[in-house]
């Protein structure tokens, strides 16, 4: 099939390079011409893993190429998949949707043959009627040309196999012929794996994504709010989780306590989530996402604090190493990041504050042009102080305790992620820190008697 996928950020650009590798003709197309170039060249603007063997295999085979031509997309395409951000709006809760009205109103004047324009970004309930009204409005094919929901379930660093083998396909439509359409693209994938295969209406499938992300988003806070409790109390909460987690009800993904989400869906799809009820008159309904969002950003906010214990009560002439700057690791992705927000706290508290990550370097200097950085690990814990680990990289759980002791001033390490092997560094003569865990020490005060008997 031909097929055009608008917008090539993360999501566009990996979803055009997986569309073609599983056969069809797709043409990407993106208003900034210096990212076509490179993407036409076969290389990707952002660090995924596999995403460049997929896209020059895909390039070199001539089945994707990239435009910055509507137009063209319109002649080429029979399907066209809207993959453009929609940012928090400055200033409001609220989502941003300048970028996918401006892809329809572009798009569908140049539609004078039956097309199914499918949404893939991230939008408030009620946006793909809208849109969907506006394509019929605009397109000279009239009825021909149809609006169709088809929400993304990508991790940063899992996006190739998320797309070619997804856990389910959620589409929402208004007809057969669009659901068959879309059951003609995503042959290949479902019949390869049996994908669950969804069909709704295009309400539900836009509420499909916020709500997964409003889910993920509360079971990270939850734990992490155990964390809290496990800290107070001389609990281990890595312990916690690995027990709860053999709940079938419960399960284990998402139950890692550390600094909390970040990048560019989680905090603002439950920002926009919030807003969206609010104007559909049931904020009610939604209240508990401001406490799910706050426990986040006070993750943040205790990890300072633990980092400033660790150093004596002061950041002022101390140094700081920061493994870390990408929201998660396998990323380059810096959006919202917890490690730089931890990272550019310290540093207005006096810190001297060195940063190393293995991929997002360049686009955390340009967010914080202020905090040092260093590609090398060695030079990023010259003389610290204290050693925060922020994202877990596996090159950070990797790390030799006792080589690194040889740099420091002073042996001591924050694991806010609770991913490093804490016992060898222990062993290795530091003094370790995690969020959520006791590490030796004293056990909590008994619980005191009451009035009429011990506590039960």
């Amino acid at each position: 099939m031909r097929i055009t996928v608008i917008g090539t950020g993360y999501l566009g650009a990996v979803h055009a390079a997986c569309m073609a590798d599983i056969g069809h003709e797709v043409l990407g197309v993106d208003v900034d011409a210096h990212k076509v170039e490179a993407l036409a060249a076969g290389r990707p603007p952002f660090h995924e893993p596999g995403l460049a063997e997929v896209l020059s295999r895909t390039v070199d085979s001539g089945r994707l190429r990239f435009s910055t031509s509507l137009a063209e997309a319109a002649e080429f395409g029979e399907v066209h998949f809207v993959c453009v951000g929609t940012p928090q709006l400055p200033g409001s809760d609220a989502a941003d949707l300048r970028h996918v009205d401006a892809v329809v109103d572009g798009l569908a004047p140049h539609l004078h043959r039956p097309a199914l324009v499918v949404g893939k970004s991230t939008v408030p309930v009620g946006t793909a009627a809208r849109l969907a009204a506006r394509v019929r409005e605009l397109a000279p094919a009239g009825e021909g040309a149809e609006l169709a929901w088809n929400p993304e379930f990508l991790r940063e660093g899992f996006a190739i196999a998320d797309t070619l083998h997804p856990d389910r396909l959620v589409v929402g439509v208004t007809s057969t012929a669009a659901d068959d359409l879309l059951r003609a693209v995503y042959r290949p994938i479902v019949d390869a794996d049996r994908t669950p295969w969804i069909s709704t209406d295009l309400a539900t499938a836009e509420l499909v994504k916020v709500s997964a992300n409003a889910f993920l988003a509360t079971k990270i806070s939850f734990v992490n709010a155990i964390a809290d409790v496990c800290d107070a109390a001389g609990a281990d909460v890595t312990t916690l989780a690995t027990a709860i987690g053999y709940d079938a009800r419960i399960g284990s993904r998402y139950l890692s306590a550390g600094l909390g989400f970040g990048g560019g869906c989680l905090p603002k799809d439950i920002r926009a989530f919030m807003a969206r009820a609010g104007e559909l008159g049931v904020a009610d309904a939604l209240t508990f996402l401001r406490e799910v969002d706050e426990i986040n950003m006070r993750r943040r906010r205790r990890t300072v604090d633990v980092a400033r214990e660790l150093v004596g009560g002061s950041f002022l002439g101390r140094n700081v190493a920061v493994l870390g700057a990408a929201f998660k690791p396998d990323s380059d992705d810096v959006r919202d990041s917890p490690a730089l927000n931890v990272a550019a706290m310290i540093q207005l508290q006096g810190g001297q504050v060195r940063v190393h990550d293995p991929a997002a370097i360049d686009n955390a200097r340009a967010v914080f042009p202020t905090l040092d950085y260093t590609v090398d690990i060695e030079k990023a814990c010259e003389q610290a102080d204290v050693v925060l680990h922020l994202t877990e990289w596996q090159q950070y759980r990797d790390l030799d305790p006792v080589w690194l002791a040889g740099h420091v001033r002073t042996r001591a390490v924050l694991d806010a992620r609770n991913a490093l092997p804490l016992e060898r560094w222990a062993a290795a003569g530091w003094a370790v820190r995690a969020l959520g865990r006791a590490l030796g020490r004293a056990t909590p005060d008994p619980v005191p008697e009451r009035a009429g008997g011990l506590a039960r």
